[in-house]
């Protein structure tokens, strides 16, 4: 098997990967905060208070979600992982949960902000480039957008838990082109960000129809 081929039988078992893992990464997830809170602030300070907010791979709601309804915003979380939503919705009960895959989701609504922390990541360059065309279906006049990425184009692999898991990423050139095709400017992206444990973070905002 050759290393494209390799990558790609990878990232087709990333769905099950999740489903195994859900327990040992909810148990591992750092709760902390430590290396969301500058860019989550960041995100409050640009929509209104008490805004819709949309949680690409929530997970099992912690700590990103929790942050956002303990804070009074309204909190939608997606993740096509079964396992990680029956963690989550026992966590919050009342919470709007959905299982859907982020690369062709349609909720039929918009939101202040979309956040993909950690998961965005995991898609294909071809799953990416559907991702942002939803998100940007999804987003609000003025709305933001913030994702990790990688810092290069290629493709690599991670692991959760002794399962491995595939990342893929654009240049930063290539997430702009790709987010300005879809009407957001890309704001920041900042490469290396050792408050965010080294993580390459894309922040954007839907431009303003002309």
């Amino acid at each position: 098997m050759g290393a494209e081929d390799e990558f790609r039988a990878v990232a087709a078992r990333t769905r099950e990967v999740y489903e195994r893992q859900a327990e040992f990464f909810d148990k591992t997830r750092n709760r902390r905060l430590k290396m969301e809170s500058a860019w989550l602030e960041r995100v409050m300070a640009s929509i209104p208070a008490g805004g819709t907010v949309l949680d690409l791979g929530c997970g099992a709601g912690e700590p990103i979600a929790r942050q956002f309804i303990e804070l009074g915003y309204q909190v939608t979380g997606l993740d096509f992982s079964s396992a990680m939503l029956a963690i989550v919705r026992g966590r919050f009960p009342d919470g709007d949960w959905i299982h859907a895959d982020m690369r062709d989701f349609d909720l039929g609504r918009s939101f202040d902000a979309i956040i993909g922390w950690d998961s965005f990541f995991h898609l294909t360059p071809e799953g990416q480039r559907q991702a942002v065309a939803c998100i940007a279906r999804h987003l609000a006049e003025n709305g933001v957008v913030l994702l990790t990425v990688g810092d290069e184009e290629g493709e690599v692999l991670g692991a959760v838990g002794t399962d491995p898991v595939y990342h893929s990423s654009f240049s930063p050139d290539g997430y702009r082109a790709l987010f300005a095709d879809n009407g957001i400017d890309v704001v920041e992206l900042k490469v290396n960000d050792m408050g965010a444990g080294g993580r390459n973070i894309l922040f954007a905002r839907k431009a303003n129809p002309k």
